[in-house]
């Protein structure tokens, strides 16, 4: 009997002492690899915009370098297992806003072509945020915004599923941006109130009327006029014309997918109100 009990007391003390619950570390999602990238993208992109109206060297290599960690920062998400939503909400807020905030410059910096910058800005916006509305509302719970299935649309899921096929259109189209924005400081053709020769100040591009006085420009570091007299043959416009010329067909192409995306989306969401409205129907009938 003792040898028994004392068995049932081990047992007893055994059970007793099982139930130890394990606390899991409570994982910092802001914390993650692919989302530090994605602040550092951050940092880079007010730098790029910081030095846009008067270093175009400088804000050229620091916007392309923020564009190229957007490859990256997905990598390292799959990489080290950290794929979140809101790292694809940081990846897709940053990429609309450095693209628009280029925009806007380049509708100042060629105000003719203000309204197309405008546009684009707009398409731009309005395709991703319906896109990303629908899939939210209409897709199943949790999908991203990526996978769209061949069914809806064969060029958005070879845009969306083909990683080459999404950076080269994202890369191109950035590229010709880049391009834009360094002809803007070098080709007296797309900007002809340039300056002609910094060692001659009196020439002026076709349509300027007399050179004003240095001291007048530099009234105000940050003023227009500082800008315009730092754009002044500032570089060679040979590079950024073949940079400009070799992406535009992406360029292009990339603005179709934007119009494609945006038709597709807002079809989806019709369909969605119908079958909604359907349904409603049929309860008041019943």
């Amino acid at each position: 009997m003792a040898e028994s009990r004392l068995s049932v007391d081990v047992n007893d003390s055994a059970v007793r002492l099982a139930p130890l619950s394990i606390q899991e570390p409570e994982e910092n999602i802001f914390l993650f690899y692919p989302n530090l990238i994605g602040y550092f993208r951050v940092i880079l992109t007010l730098a790029s915009l910081y030095y846009m109206p008067l270093h175009p060297r400088t804000c050229s290599l620091l916007y392309s370098t923020s564009c190229l960690l957007d490859a990256i920062d997905g990598m390292a998400a799959r990489y080290f297992k950290q794929e979140t939503k809101f790292g694809i909400m940081l990846d897709m807020v940053t990429d609309r806003c450095t693209t628009s905030c280029l925009l806007v410059f380049l509708a100042s910096a060629f105000p003719r072509w203000s309204i197309m910058f405008q546009g684009l800005i707009s398409l731009d916006l309005a395709s991703h945020y319906i896109h990303m509305f629908a899939t939210l509302t209409m897709g199943e719970t949790g999908q991203s915004h990526k996978n769209v299935n061949k069914s809806k649309s064969w060029v958005l899921n070879l845009y969306y599923s083909n990683k080459v096929v999404l950076f080269t259109f994202c890369a191109l189209n950035e590229l010709f941006f880049i391009g834009l924005y360094l002809l803007s400081f070098s080709s007296p053709y797309l900007s002809p109130t340039l300056l002609q020769s910094p060692g001659n100040p009196a020439s002026l591009s076709v349509g300027t009327p007399a050179a004003p006085e240095r001291s007048m420009l530099f009234t105000s570091p940050w003023s227009a006029g500082a800008m315009e007299y730092a754009r002044a043959n500032k570089m060679d416009s040979t590079v950024p014309w073949i940079l400009a010329v070799i992406s535009f067909p992406v360029m292009v192409g990339k603005q179709i997918i934007n119009v494609i995306q945006l038709v597709k989306a807002s079809r989806w969401l019709a369909t969605g109100d119908i079958e909604e409205r359907r349904g409603r129907a049929l309860k008041k009938a019943r």
